[in-house]
């Protein structure tokens, strides 16, 4: 179930982008209407991870995994509900003008689908060198949206006529940043299952912070 929503999220991410980008607003309803979908899925996810917990009373590694699991497919709901907003603005982006700083925004993208992406692989493959990766791919992203909320702001500060498609795309930067923090924590949660260590807010380095046996 969490292999099928992680790839109807990746598609929400790839359609709600490709939809603000290229101006296409079929791409941008096929979101709306998928959304229903990965709604369901988070819900039965709920219900069989907590009948687990219930009736099998799993211990250390089984346990790690259910707990996991129940906070990625949290994470991948809210993924969904990002890509929902981004298909909106696409749709209200329709009729207006392009504007230069549109060229940041694939650039943002791509960046953020790379650490979903990576993200869910480590997750699948129990990969922790992998979930590392995403972490280190936040910081490149945070700096790529402060540099778009600069330049946006500055191009409406030069045109008032060009404020409300700016707001707009503001909000389509903002959305990528939250989707990169969702890959983020399911990067951590990864490791987690993996080596049984909390790397949430560099909890990694705090003295005493210990792994657990991961194969227990």
């Amino acid at each position: 179930m969490l292999l099928e929503m992680s790839s109807l999220v990746e598609s929400a991410i790839y359609r709600s982008i490709t939809a603000v980008v290229q101006k296409d607003e079929n791409l941008a309803h096929d979101v709306l209407r998928n959304e229903g979908r990965i709604n369901q899925i988070e819900i039965e996810v709920d219900e069989f991870a907590i009948s687990l917990l219930a009736l099998q009373q799993p211990m250390a590694a089984d346990l790690r995994f259910i707990v996991s699991a129940i906070k990625i497919n949290n994470d991948l709901e809210r993924m969904g509900d990002l890509a929902v907003n981004i298909a909106n603005r696409a749709i209200s982006l329709l009729n207006e003008p392009i504007v230069k700083p549109m060229v940041d925004i694939p650039h943002i993208a791509a960046l953020v689908q790379g650490m979903v992406r990576k993200a869910l692989d480590s997750f699948v493959n129990r990969d922790a060198e992998l979930a590392r990766s995403v972490l280190a791919g936040d910081d490149a992203v945070d700096d790529l949206r402060n540099a778009s909320f600069h330049e946006l702001l500055s191009f409406m500060e030069q045109d008032p006529a060009n404020i409300r498609q700016s707001v707009d795309l503001l909000s389509v930067v903002r959305n990528l940043e939250r989707i990169a923090d969702h890959a983020t924590n399911i990067a951590e949660d990864v490791l987690f299952l993996v080596k049984g260590i909390d790397v949430r807010h560099h909890a990694e380095t705090r003295e005493g912070s210990r792994p657990v046996d991961a194969s227990r």
